[in-house]
């Protein structure tokens, strides 16, 4: 018995539907429109800060945030002073990537606004990013807020516990892992102490 052989003419399609990844034929698929309520998106498209060190952190946040939810959500509600069911309802209900969460309400931390606020900039264009939105908003951006928020992230990853590589110029604001642990311990007991004295 001899195979079914096809005519030339019908075996074209079939053979360029096998060498077009090689050609570069096949299309890439179109990324999903995104909203206000939904930014998550690939990791390689998402609106940059403008810094680039902030950026690759939004993007390990991210990572640790889908393996320790609960921490994350603790530490933004209470270094960001964000209430932690708003921040709750941003991850599970509306989708937000934590790294934008974290940029949202750390930033407004930073400028003395609500993070409803910067959320809500977001929500309304974020088609340049980060770096456009903190523009739009009621305070202009400086280099003390951007110097606020990289502390805030190195801050945040001592206190998880996580690895973080410093740039030059945090190395040199902030130290090593063990000068920036003995200068919280140190706030912690001037807090404290300033604590008590309130108390008497």
């Amino acid at each position: 018995m001899h195979a079914c052989r096809l005519p030339a003419i019908a075996r074209l399609p079939l053979l360029l539907a096998l060498l077009a990844p090689l050609l570069g034929l096949a299309q890439a698929p179109s990324a999903p429109a995104s909203d206000g309520a939904n930014s998550k998106s690939s990791a390689g498209s998402r609106p940059g800060s403008g810094d680039a060190w902030i950026d690759r952190q939004l993007d390990d946040i991210d990572a640790y945030a889908q393996r320790y939810p609960d921490s994350f959500l603790d530490e933004v509600a209470r270094y960001a002073g964000v209430p932690r069911g708003y921040v709750q309802a941003l991850l599970q209900q509306r989708h937000w990537r934590a790294g934008d969460i974290y940029f949202a309400c750390f930033w407004a931390y930073a400028m003395n606004l609500s993070c409803r606020q910067v959320v809500q900039a977001w929500s309304q264009d974020h088609a340049d990013g980060w770096e456009g939105v903190v523009e739009r908003l009621p305070v202009q951006p400086d280099n003390l807020h951007y110097r606020a928020l990289r502390h805030a992230i190195v801050a945040s990853y001592d206190r998880w516990d996580r690895p973080i590589v410093l740039d030059a110029t945090l190395q040199r604001q902030l130290g090593d892992r063990a000068q920036r642990h003995n200068k919280a311990v140190e706030a912690a007991e001037v807090t404290e102490a300033a604590d008590k004295a309130r108390l008497r």
